[in-house]
């Protein structure tokens, strides 16, 4: 792996997983060190995450750690909506239903997943991933999966706004249950619906006013 990948990868992990929070200042000198890099190739792993918007340049600071506002969350709401519909109903008719009986089966179990305090919820976000890999596979269409990529790499970051609120994990933990359900039947129709009901939900959740959730 060339040095600019690999510290692209690091820093990239290190703000979706909020070991960088928004606003932290991504000093060339101190992540060089850090990552174990010179600075040119930081400078392109730099670049590319300002280009894909994890990080913004910030006058008189250098390039800082994107902040994450409601609109963008908003905005990319209304992006997200009609492309994982779109991926849930091809899923559901092209897809192996057993694969989403089974993952609906883990769904119903999640409780005891988030409510585990020895890195439970992470497992929890690991089990998303795999229903959003096994939607992807059944879906089988590389430009839908590509016009996605930049949005799940957001979602994935919104997503830990909700760590600290289990009562909205719990209740997230149903939805995905639905979805899988659906896709277990065949029935693309209700697999679409559960999709909006969770992504209304969720998108409700993160607008609402409240103490800061990171």
């Amino acid at each position: 792996m060339r040095a600019s990948d690999r510290a692209y990868a690091l820093l990239r992990s290190d703000i979706v997983e909020w070991r960088l929070s928004p606003g932290d200042l991504l000093a060339e000198v101190e992540q060089s060190a850090r990552l174990g890099v010179s600075r040119t190739p930081l400078r392109e792993a730099l670049a590319r995450l300002v280009a894909e918007g994890l990080a913004s340049p910030h006058a008189g600071r250098g390039v800082v750690v994107s902040s994450i506002s409601l609109a963008a969350v908003a905005d990319l709401f209304d992006v997200r909506l009609p492309l994982e519909c779109a991926a849930v109903r091809r899923a559901a008719v092209r897809g192996d239903r057993a694969v989403f009986a089974a993952l609906a089966g883990e769904f119903a179990r999640a409780g005891r997943l988030i409510g585990d305090d020895d890195g439970g919820q992470d497992a929890y976000y690991a089990l998303v991933a795999r229903l959003d890999q096994a939607i992807d596979d059944a879906a089988g269409n590389p430009y839908l999966l590509q016009a996605q990529k930049p949005i799940r790499t957001h979602l994935a970051r919104i997503r830990r706004l909700a760590r600290d609120h289990p009562p909205r994990l719990l209740a997230s933990a149903r939805e995905h249950e639905q979805i899988a359900l659906a896709l277990g039947a065949g029935n693309p129709d209700l697999a679409e619906a559960s999709m909006r009901v969770h992504l209304h939900t969720s998108l409700q959740h993160l607008l609402t006013p409240g103490p800061p959730r990171t």
